[in-house]
């Protein structure tokens, strides 16, 4: 016989899903009946017990563990069965995310916790990925603040607060920040006229008080300090 907890993260889709929740071990015991590999995931196994898929798992887990049709499982191998598929799950679907867009360790630890993902699965799976350098928080900064400074007009002091909420420690937001803007030959007065004559484009046909006062706005949000934003407007604006 077998038992399982309520579902809490989403499984993997696809005719071998597991039935159960591999959230928290649980007591599982029988015999494995069947295990099915993923066509669309080789590698990944769905391991049957007296007829009934109870977990997923990789190659290198049933090869160490000895597991095969016949096997009997106890309680004991059941727990370590369904925290094998645990961890495999939080991994899968942390480097499924990271597949969509790059994040930070934190993003994605935050991302993955969101779902339901045990803080120790968490953990792990942040670390594998990362010693397998699908994680590189420097490299995360510099292609952010690229992106930011120059797509988006970002001051220096916006690119250190948003790096920071993405859990960029600040020595390394600095350096990657500094490294693109010497990179790009730009420095923030010239970042700030960018971006100031690209929002005046937008607002042109408004209002003079209601263009000032947007286009202030719009550069408060990206950081600069107040004072070069005045004197960015008195240039543009007198023109």
């Amino acid at each position: 016989m077998f038992s399982w907890t309520k579902p809490r993260a989403a499984t993997v889709g696809g005719p071998d899903d597991v039935d159960a929740d591999l959230a928290h071990p649980s007591a599982i015991t029988g015999t494995v009946t069947a295990l099915r590999e993923n066509p669309r995931k080789p590698g990944r196994y769905a391991v049957h017990l007296d007829g009934k898929s109870v977990a997923i798992v990789n190659a290198a887990f049933l090869h160490n563990s000895g597991i095969r049709v016949g096997t009997v499982i106890d309680e004991g191998a059941g727990d370590r069965l369904l925290l094998a598929a645990r961890k495999l799950e939080a991994f899968d679907r942390a480097a499924a995310a990271l597949g969509r867009r790059a994040r930070s360790a934190h993003e994605l630890e935050r991302w993955l916790l969101q779902r339901g993902f045990d803080r120790a699965d968490v953990t792990d799976a942040v670390q594998r990925l990362t010693e397998l350098g699908a994680i590189d928080d420097s490299q995360f900064a510099r292609a952010f603040a690229r992106s930011r400074a120059l797509g988006k007009g970002m001051s220096r002091r916006r690119l250190q607060q948003e790096l920071a909420r993405r859990g960029v420690d600040r020595p390394m937001a600095d350096a990657a920040i500094a490294e693109v803007l010497e990179e790009e030959s730009v420095d923030e007065r010239a970042l700030l006229e960018q971006a100031a004559r690209k929002k005046l484009a937008v607002l042109q046909g408004q209002e003079p008080d209601v263009v000032k006062r947007r286009l202030y706005g719009y550069l408060v949000r990206r950081g600069y300090a107040a004072e070069d934003i005045g004197a960015v407007l008195r240039s543009l604006l007198a023109k």
